[in-house]
C-alpha cells in the first residue's frame, strides 16, 4: 500500500475517489434514488466543495450522505487510510496504532474502527455453498483476558467465504439457525462428531464426519481443518492486536476478520480490492457512537 497516494493525504482526492468507487454512474441522490436530476453546487459560504443538489426533491448532499461517513467530522482522505489499513493488516490494527497513524484521539480511532467494522459486516443475502461444494462447520470458545469464555460458530466454504456468530450457547437450535441462514442445503456438510449436529446434517445433500476424540482429523473429503484454521487467525489478532473486547463487540471483530478472509490473496484479492471492497459495504448504513456503546 502506498501510503503516498493522494487519496490518504487530500481531501479534494479522496472526495473524488470515493465519489467514483459509490457513483461509477454519476452522482444519486440518497433521497429519491434519481440521478438524472441531480446538479453539482459552486463551492459557497460555509458549503465547500463536492455539494450535490436534486432538482427532483430539492435535497443537498455530499458522497457522506446515506454511509457510515455521514455526519463525521472526520477527513474523508483518513477514512479511506484507516479503511485500508484495517484491510491490509491480516490480524487486525488496533486502535491505539490506528490513533497514532491518523492523527486522532483515542476514543476517534476507537469508533471509526467499529464503523469500518460495521461496512465488512455481510448482507447474508446469498448462500454459501451449492451442490458439490462443502461447507465446514465448527464452534469454538474464545477466552479473552479476564472475562468469560465467549462461544463462536463459523461456517467455511472451502476455497471461498466464512461466516461466523457468536452465541449464548451452543445447541441444535442455535447452530442449525446459523446454518440454514447462510448455507445452501445442497452443499456437502462437514462436522466435528458433535451430537448438535445428527439431525441438522439430515437436511444436507451429504454429512460427513471426523471423531477427534479418536484422533481422527481427516478421512477423505471429510475434516474440519479449514474452520479450525480460521479460528486459530482469529484468536492470534484477537489476543495479539485487540487483547480486549466487550461480549457487546464480539460481532463485529468477527465480521472484520471473516471480511479479511472472505476476500484474501489466494482468492484473488490485493489490498486494494479488498479495501474497495469494504468501501461498497458502507452504503446505506448509519452508526452513531452511541449504538456502539450499547450494542
Amino acid at each position: 500500500m502506498d501510503l503516498k497516494n493522494p487519496i490518504f493525504n487530500d481531501e479534494t482526492a479522496a472526495r473524488t475517489y470515493l465519489e467514483a468507487t459509490r457513483w461509477p454512474d454519476g452522482a444519486v441522490c440518497p433521497c429519491c434514488g434519481l440521478t438524472e436530476k441531480v446538479v453539482p453546487m459552486p463551492p459557497k459560504g460555509s458549503m465547500g466543495e463536492g455539494w450535490y443538489h436534486c432538482n427532483q426533491c430539492r435535497q443537498k448532499f455530499t458522497v457522506r450522505v446515506g454511509t457510515l461517513y455521514e455526519r463525521s467530522h472526520v477527513p474523508l482522505f483518513k477514512w479511506l487510510l484507516a479503511t485500508h489499513l484495517l484491510c491490509s493488516s491480516k490480524k487486525g490494527m488496533s486502535a491505539h496504532q490506528l490513533h497514532r497513524m491518523l492523527g486522532v484521539t483515542y476514543k476517534t480511532a476507537w469508533f471509526m474502527a467499529h464503523r469500518i467494522r460495521e461496512g465488512m459486516t455481510p448482507s447474508n443475502d446469498t448462500p454459501m455453498g451449492g451442490e458439490g461444494k462443502v461447507i465446514e462447520a465448527d464452534e469454538t470458545y474464545f477466552n479473552p483476558k479476564n472475562d468469560k469464555p465467549r462461544k463462536i460458530i463459523a461456517l467455511v466454504e472451502r476455497g471461498g467465504a466464512v461466516r461466523s456468530k457468536s452465541v449464548k450457547r451452543v445447541n441444535g437450535h442455535t447452530v442449525g439457525k446459523h446454518l440454514f441462514m447462510n448455507a445452501d442445503r445442497k452443499s456437502k456438510l462437514m462436522t466435528d462428531e458433535s451430537s448438535v449436529y445428527h439431525g441438522i446434517g439430515q437436511h444436507f445433500a451429504d454429512h460427513q464426519t471426523v471423531n477427534h476424540s479418536a484422533r481422527e482429523y481427516g478421512r477423505g473429503e471429510a475434516s474440519t481443518n479449514t474452520v479450525e484454521g480460521v479460528f486459530s487467525i482469529f484468536k492470534r489478532g484477537m489476543i495479539g492486536t485487540y487483547q480486549h473486547c466487550g461480549e457487546q463487540h464480539l460481532d463485529r471483530y468477527l465480521a472484520e476478520f471473516d471480511f479479511r478472509y472472505s476476500n484474501r490473496a489466494k482468492l484473488g484479492f490485493t489490498d486494494a480490492m479488498r479495501a474497495e471492497v469494504a468501501l461498497k459495504g458502507i452504503e446505506g448504513k448509519r452508526l452513531t457512537y452511541r449504538r456502539i456503546g450499547q450494542a
